[in-house]
């Protein structure tokens, strides 16, 4: 009679369990939708005031994961309180909302203060800025699992499950950021969507606690109760899979986005596409799991599986580069290669709810023990950002990285494989010897990676010069031209006369300032105008801020450019363009020169904004020009001559000032004869035909400059407000040149 009276209260708490199961997934697959848009609008605030420069974008991607490890780690002491969880849960969500709605506030309020401290120093406060928020969202998973396993004491099904759920949504927001978000909401509107969704996530789930009285009771832990097997693995053994299978998987995420970002130029949508693919990979591995541990309960048969997952999962992975780079070669839609990002992260996503089930036991402590292997699982991610990140891509190349994840992720399989089942010594081996030459054939076809996944250039051939470091891969094809991250980045050429770069836009700084004695350039690339401007017969120093030191490897080995390294008239600064300037206040400039990158490449915004101008105005001595490159972008040029009075185009640049500027034909001409560039005369006395057909040229642009078409070479600012009245304003908020292309 009892046995038959705790069936049926079984069979009753596991039918209120299937109930609540629905609306707890549904809430958390919402709650995993707001939590990614954080992400992505505070870490890209927190760049654009702390730089793109890979020290801060290391520091505070690494902040951020942190948070939710500690995050994670006081839910799971939570979960153990005699407390009903689930207004906990809304509790948490309700507090994430408010500090939504404020944040960007606080971020700019705090950030703008503090912009000139150290990169420890950034790291900390980044850390200290997301540090409630972060804690807040890394709680809710430990404190959920506990409440479903109080019901049916499964961790595996309910660890899968809530994390397939969670992120889905995660993924979901960076296809919705990626097609309609950022370009409709903006920074500020988009993370108020996020805000409100925690809100209403929080209200219904303590409205459910309050009507519904869900079970949430002590777990009974008798072995009747417990739907799953003895055989586990290890507590310990079970952190050094979460932690090493973490490591793992985001030192793949961080070289696969290296390679499609190159494949799509870096465009605004390249980062949120990728990573919401590779969120979904995660996802389907984590259902996977969650069905594997709901109809298998043999532990040690899991403990099989599960090596066998990470083994094929690693080799999965080391395929997707060279599958990407055919891929792109062949259909020449970049977007399309990024579908084999979840295909070779699926099986990777198995791990971390596999070693819950196998190391955690359903009792009360379940969700305590799995905040551990979550810390765990978020401090090995943190470790691969940082030791492949930051680090690692100094010394490697993208296919040496990837050979030593590959080695890696099997051992770690076989390793798993061995403990779960000794007996199988003998296949192990088998094994090993297939996995072994797998990785042999696939490493051949890494060769010449980056040359397929070029989209700009049909057939580039063999580049001339690669180099990959932690800031990016910079490329020389045949011909001289510069790739930086996969996109055009100028021309080794210093000739006016045979002229490939539109180097003349260089040699027009003597007819915008009379004398420009202090220059500043932003952006080094190829050397070509930093030749240019040094020369100038009116420059006596010439500062460089450039972002990635690999330009400074590449430039000595062409003719027409290497003296710049050299020239005591330059100082180069290895530093993001933003953050150097908010770092020295006091430095001021005759002329500011930016040849930047496309308008729609990703965070450029952080180079054309309205706030970046105001920051370059504080650095222009009186009667002073900021001289950049729009690359035609009418939002660029409404944007320059809406902050400041004074505007002259030249060809696709602007100059813009707060003093009048007028182009001086005689200035220009009388200039160019003077200009020399080691020790030679830039035009060449034996091509004395040549050199007046440029120097008419020249001439010509300038008195025609009174008209209004687009199509003349010079064009005042009148005419540009006057063309393009009613185009977007680009700010930091609404990135206007980024998500409207």
């Amino acid at each position: 009679m009892s046995n038959a009276v705790s069936s049926v209260s079984s069979e009753i708490k596991e039918q209120q369990a299937e109930a609540a199961r629905g609306l707890i997934f549904f809430l958390f697959l919402v709650s995993g939708f707001a939590a990614l848009t954080y992400q992505i609008v505070w870490q890209r605030a927190l760049f654009a005031i702390y730089g793109i420069n890979v020290e801060s974008v290391t520091v505070v991607v690494s902040a951020f994961m942190l948070g939710l490890g500690v995050g994670s780690i006081i839910g799971g002491h939570v979960s153990t309180l005699r407390i009903p969880l689930i207004p906990v849960f809304g509790l948490v969500e309700l507090g994430t909302g408010a500090f939504g709605f404020v944040s960007l506030r606080l971020f700019n309020h705090v950030a703008t203060h503090t912009v000139g401290v150290g990169i420890l120093a950034t790291g900390l406060l980044a850390f200290l800025l997301v540090l409630i928020p972060t804690i807040l969202m890394g709680s809710t998973l430990p404190i959920l699992i506990t409440y479903c396993v109080r019901s049916i004491p499964n961790v595996g099904r309910w660890t899968g499950g809530l994390y397939y759920v969670n992120t889905l949504g995660s993924a979901a927001a960076c296809f919705c950021a990626a097609i309609f978000g950022m370009r409709l909401f903006g920074e500020s509107g988009w993370v108020m969507v996020a805000a409100c969704i925690n809100t209403i996530v929080g209200t219904i789930a303590l409205m459910y606690n309050h009507w519904r009285k869900p079970v949430d009771r002590p777990l009974a832990t008798s072995a009747v109760e417990v739907k799953q097997t003895s055989g586990l693995l290890p507590f310990p053994v079970g952190v050094v899979i979460a932690s090493v299978g973490g490591l793992i998987a985001l030192s793949y995420e961080i070289i696969w986005y290296r390679a499609f970002s190159f494949s799509t130029a870096t465009r605004s949508w390249t980062f949120a596409y990728f990573l919401g693919m590779y969120l979904l990979g995660i996802a389907f591995g984590s259902l996977v799991a969650e069905r594997i541990c709901h109809q298998d309960h043999n532990a040690n048969r899991q403990g099989r599986l599960a090596a066998l997952l990470i083994i094929a999962g690693n080799l999965a992975a080391f395929a997707v580069i060279p599958l990407m780079a055919y891929c792109t070669r062949a259909t020449r839609l970049p977007l399309i290669t990024v579908l084999f990002v979840p295909l070779g992260v699926i099986l990777l996503g198995t791990i971390f709810p596999l070693s819950c089930h196998l190391t955690v036991f359903p009792d009360e402590k379940a969700g305590s023990r799995i905040s551990e292997l979550y810390f765990s699982n978020i401090v090995g991610s943190t470790l691969g950002s940082f030791v492949v990140g930051f680090v690692v891509m100094d010394f490697l190349s993208t296919a040496e990285i990837s050979v030593l994840l590959v080695v890696c992720g099997t051992l770690l399989g076989f390793i798993v494989l061995l403990w779960s089942d000794r007996s199988r010594a003998k296949s192990a081996l088998a094994l090993g010897v297939v996995s072994v030459a797998i990785i042999f054939i696939v490493s051949m076809s890494y060769d010449k990676t980056y040359e397929h996944l070029l989209l700009a250039y049909e057939a580039p051939g063999s580049f001339e010069f690669l180099v990959e470091n932690k800031s990016g891969v910079i490329a020389v094809l045949p011909d001289k031209t510069v790739i930086g991250g996969g996109a055009y980045d100028g021309r080794f050429n210093t000739d006016p006369v045979r002229d490939t770069n539109g180097i003349f836009r260089a040699y027009a700084l003597s007819a915008l300032h009379a004398r420009p004695t202090d220059v500043l350039m932003i952006g080094l690339s190829s050397g070509s105008w930093a030749q240019v401007i040094v020369n100038n017969p009116e420059v006596s120093h010439l500062d460089i801020v450039e972002i990635n030191p690999g330009y400074l490897s590449m430039i000595p080995r062409y003719v027409e450019v290497r003296s710049v390294l050299s020239n005591t008239k330059v100082t180069i600064n290895i530093d993001d363009g933003r953050r150097w300037l908010r770092r020295h206040p006091g430095a001021k400039f005759d002329a500011i020169v930016m040849n930047t990158t496309w308008h729609w490449r990703a965070n450029v915004t952080n180079l054309l904004s309205t706030e970046f101008l105001e920051l370059i105005r504080q650095h222009l001595k009186p009667g002073g020009v900021f001289y950049y490159n729009t690359t035609d972008s009418p939002e660029a040029q409404i944007t320059g001559a809406t902050v400041f009075p004074y505007l002259v185009r030249i060809s696709n640049f602007v100059a813009v000032s707060d003093t009048p500027i007028t182009v001086s034909k005689q200035r220009w001409l009388e200039t160019m004869h003077e200009y020399m560039i080691d020790g030679r005369r830039v035009l060449d006395p034996k091509n004395g035909v040549a050199n007046q057909v440029l120097l008419d040229k020249y001439a010509g642009w300038v008195d025609h400059a009174n008209g209004n078409s687009a199509a003349q070479m010079i064009e005042y600012g009148d005419t540009i407000r006057a063309r393009y009245k009613g185009r977007t304003v680009i700010t930091d908020d609404n990135m206007a040149c980024e998500w409207r292309e």
